[in-house]
């Protein structure tokens, strides 16, 4: 039976299956409990690039520090603006998203958290980085409901290999930060990359255990992209591994940075078809969730990426209502989808995609219900 106690051995084998009648039996179980636990309303999040500065040399991200690209920040004024146009589209949530940008400053996040939920009454959700206890505190108080800290591998090797420049704390630092957020009383979304080099079938197994492991309320994960001004976008397999020995571009130096992991039989692949099969699984092991269908399955398949995703357990969708003449410049990989729209065309796309699979947008917040229970547990105790 396809349910949350499904085992490690039987996620494993439904990552691996491919048998076409079979996998209808996990799409339609995920589908199934998406519509008895989350209902039939797709959720609309306003997603929002606020700045494209990161302190971070990721081995496989269009934004890395390393990378000379245009550096921007929004301004106070133009993420209102995108508020605005959220409010009026009947948008109720708002996505504030950013590379590692550690001269954004606490006070300005604050005060801009505060004006949207006070002029608008938008849910706010940050996805901002690491940041300190002290500014993740602030921000909950200034009004924001919901933190997304994707974990990308369960994998503390291949997490360092990709991340070298993180300091010691690695992918135990990351964990303990989602955990944090849960003890704040934010809303907690993770996730993972599908088909990094060097991920096989048991990492990616036990990526799932942990989204039910840490009770996540959102889970959003798409196929590894690199962009292919990185060095994970230059990769070799020489004798065993996957590596690069140095990386260079018209728009980056000579990497300090260097990636070497062994190569796998068990090799996951960057598809959108395994994508979907932990989009299902997701819903399974976590029936509550609200799980996004990503731009990045957007980005291999324009027309039918979101669509599936969202038949397959999904119940969400971002629209990027980043203005225009930002989007090029958070380019995290190539081609991103909706990357020369604007906020209208993209909201659009969107809404018809909803509707040609027969759902409605949701009206309202839309927490989880795990986030909700939680809530009033928590109130019971305080009475």
């Amino acid at each position: 039976m396809l349910d949350a106690d499904l085992s490690p051995q039987e996620i494993a084998a439904w990552l691996r299956e491919t048998n076409e009648e079979r996998l209808q039996t996990l799409w339609d179980a995920a589908d199934r409990i998406r519509r008895e636990r989350v209902g039939d309303a797709a959720r609309l999040r306003g997603l929002v690039e606020i700045s494209n500065r990161c302190a971070r040399n990721c081995l496989y991200c269009g934004v890395r520090a390393e990378r000379r690209v245009e550096r921007y920040r929004m301004t106070q004024t133009e993420i209102l603006e995108c508020a605005k146009f959220a409010k009026k589209n009947g948008l109720a949530t708002l996505v504030l998203q950013a590379g590692e940008d550690r001269t954004l400053d606490a006070g300005f996040v604050a005060e801009t958290v505060r004006a949207i939920r006070d002029d608008f009454g938008l849910t706010i959700t940050l996805s901002l980085g690491e940041r300190t206890d002290s500014e993740l505190v602030r921000w909950k108080e200034a009004g924001a409901l919901r933190y997304l800290l994707r974990f990308e591998t369960s994998n503390p090797a291949l997490y360092a290999a990709l991340h070298p420049d993180v300091d010691g704390a690695g992918l135990e630092g990351r964990i303990s930060v989602l955990k944090r957020l849960r003890e704040i009383g934010y809303e907690v979304g993770s996730g993972v990359m599908i088909g990094i080099p060097g991920q096989t079938f048991d990492d990616l197994t036990r990526d799932l255990a942990l989204f039910r492991e840490l009770d996540l309320d959102m889970i959003g994960s798409g196929p590894f992209l690199p962009h292919s001004e990185t060095p994970l976008g230059a990769l070799e397999i020489r004798d065993g591994y996957w590596e690069t020995s140095s990386f260079q571009s018209e728009n980056a130096a000579a990497s300090r940075f260097t990636f070497r992991y062994p190569t796998s039989n068990d090799q996951v692949p960057n598809t959108n078809d395994l994508t979907f099969k932990v989009v299902a699984l997701s819903r399974i092991l976590c029936p509550d969730a609200n799980i996004p269908s990503t731009t990045a399955v957007a980005t291999l398949d324009g027309s039918g990426g979101r669509k599936s995703a969202l038949s397959r357990g999904a119940n969400v969708i971002m629209p990027n209502l980043t203005p225009t003449k930002y989007r090029r410049l958070y380019e995290i990989y190539p081609n991103k989808a909706a990357t020369f729209e604007d906020a209208e065309t993209t909201l659009q796309t969107a809404l018809r995609q909803i509707a040609e699979i027969g759902r409605f947008p949701g009206v309202g917040p839309g927490s989880s219900k795990r986030f909700l229970a939680r809530v009033a547990d928590v109130s019971k105790r305080e009475r």
